[in-house]
């Protein structure tokens, strides 16, 4: 069957996206792992999260206030969330920001919001894509998703002066508040009902367990 302009039209743009996505992972990954471009590419780590922020928004159909408003809540939400974590403990366990993820606010990364909303709307999406019928299944399914990420994020992070942890070790409880926060996040999410999305949000997830699970396994 032919597929109308406008389906051809978005396929386009949807694999210019993905290949955006994977060849600047794939350049990060490289950077990351060479002794003498890892400074470099430390430094560059929120323009990063910037342009894939702007490759989402792109991806999405149908931008409007009720994206921006999710955008709004998952961004604040994350950056609350760490706020109680860096200055309790209550929340993830002891832990301080480093210098990588850019300009902080009360000590948090002004760029930590915008990470959140990139891996909550990207699970979102793949989840949706999924075709789990039961909208829990999707939630829990898609907060053991992020989970499994954060397992491969915390020595890539503690490498690169993401963040650090207080005593030095990776407390178990951080990941039980990574479940229960990405849980919270993606009922969010599910409550916004958006439309079926693109491709392009998995492809960043995917591409993203792919990178720093590289970093973990070959460092180069």
């Amino acid at each position: 069957m032919e597929r109308p302009p406008g389906m051809m039209q978005l396929l386009k743009k949807s694999s210019v996206l993905i290949f955006i996505i994977v060849l600047f992972h794939a350049v990060g990954y490289v950077g990351f792992a060479l002794p003498a471009t890892r400074n470099l590419f430390e430094d560059i780590v929120p323009f990063h999260l910037l342009l894939m922020l702007g490759i989402i928004v792109l991806s999405h159909r149908e931008v409007d206030n009720r994206f921006w408003s999710f955008y709004l809540i998952i961004y604040f939400a994350g950056y609350v969330a760490e706020w109680i974590g860096v200055h309790t403990g209550a929340l993830f366990g002891y832990y301080a920001y480093g210098s990588t993820l850019g300009v902080k606010v009360l000590n948090i990364p002004l760029m930590i919001g915008v990470n959140w909303f990139l891996l909550v709307y990207s699970t979102g999406v793949l989840m949706q894509r999924a075709k789990l019928k039961n909208r829990w299944l999707r939630i829990v399914y898609g907060a053991l998703l992020m989970m499994v990420l954060d397992v491969l994020i915390e020595p890539v992070a503690i490498q690169f002066d993401y963040w650090h942890w207080r005593f030095d070790a990776i407390p178990v409880y951080n990941y039980v508040c990574w479940f229960f926060v990405s849980m919270f996040m993606l009922f969010v999410f599910e409550n916004f009902g958006f439309k079926k999305q693109s491709w392009v949000g998995p492809a960043l997830l995917i591409t993203q367990l792919v990178f720093f699970a590289a970093l973990n396994i070959y460092p180069l």
